[in-house]
Parts: C-alpha cells; structure tokens; sequence
C-alpha cells in the first residue's frame, strides 16, 4: 500500500507598498506561482501574501508563514530594490538570523543571468535567500521535498 505524502506548502510573498494599496496589481506573485504550476510535479498548496514594504511586515509575514501556516517553501518578491526603504534583507535576517555559507554564491552561480540573489539566512527550522527570497522549513518530523519535471 501506497502512503500518500502531504502536498507541501509554498508560500509566495510580494512586498509592494503600492500593489498592497491597490494602486497597481501585483504580476510577480501570480508569475512565481505559474512557474511552479509549470516546473513541479510534487502536490503542493500555495499560500500568498501581498504585504506592504517595511521591516516589521516583511519579518512578521516570513515568520508567519514559517511557523504558524508551516510552509515548506517560501519565495518572496518585490522590495524597492537597493534603496533606504527596502529592508528586505534585514528583515529576512531577524526571521531567520543564521547564515548558511557558500548557499548564495551557489544561486549566484546558477541564476546569475537572472536576478542575482542579495543575502541567504537561516534559523532553526527555515532557510531564507534573498532573490528576491525563498525559504525551506527544515523539520525533523517531516519533509516535503519538491520535484521538477
């Protein structure tokens, strides 16, 4: 008999004053979310957020979704880019303060004809790289590992 594991669960965070507000739409959540659609054939539940940009909404929300919903996986987009406002980084530092060496230079590496990632972090229990982001939720109990086509 067949153990059906449960679907993981990715969360995609845009952090967009305006897209938060209304004023525009938000593309880059619904994109990330098509990819995945397209890319992994494990089962998998998204849970998105469109948040305003700032320290505290970025930390809570990544928090949020790492502890409270148990996302496996979480990927965030937006920020104002290197500015005085995006603090995205450090907030992505307090949710998860422990750096895992040599990961950034890894996704450097691979999407460097891409969006080159800004920082990678770790806690406990979830891995954070800025790409804008993603993070892994690392549980003894369980894993959820996802495959692509």
């Amino acid at each position: 008999m067949t153990t059906m594991r449960p679907a993981a669960v990715i969360g995609v965070v845009t952090a967009s004053d305006r897209a938060s507000a209304g004023v525009y739409a938000d593309e880059s959540g619904p994109a990330i979310e098509a990819y995945f659609r397209k890319v992994l054939t494990t089962p998998f539940r998204l849970e998105r957020r469109i948040i305003p940009d700032g320290f505290e909404s970025v930390r809570d929300t990544l928090i949020d979704l790492a502890d409270i919903v148990g996302c496996d996986l979480i990927v965030t987009t937006g920020g104002t880019g290197p500015s005085p406002r995006d603090l995205t980084p450090e907030a992505t530092l307090a949710a998860a303060p422990r750096e895992l060496p040599g990961f950034g230079e890894l996704m450097r590496k691979v999407s460097l004809e891409q969006v080159p990632p800004r920082s990678c972090r770790a806690s406990s229990r979830r891995i954070v790289v800025n790409v804008s982001s993603l993070i892994c939720r690392v549980s003894r109990r369980r894993s959820n590992c996802v495959s692509t086509r």
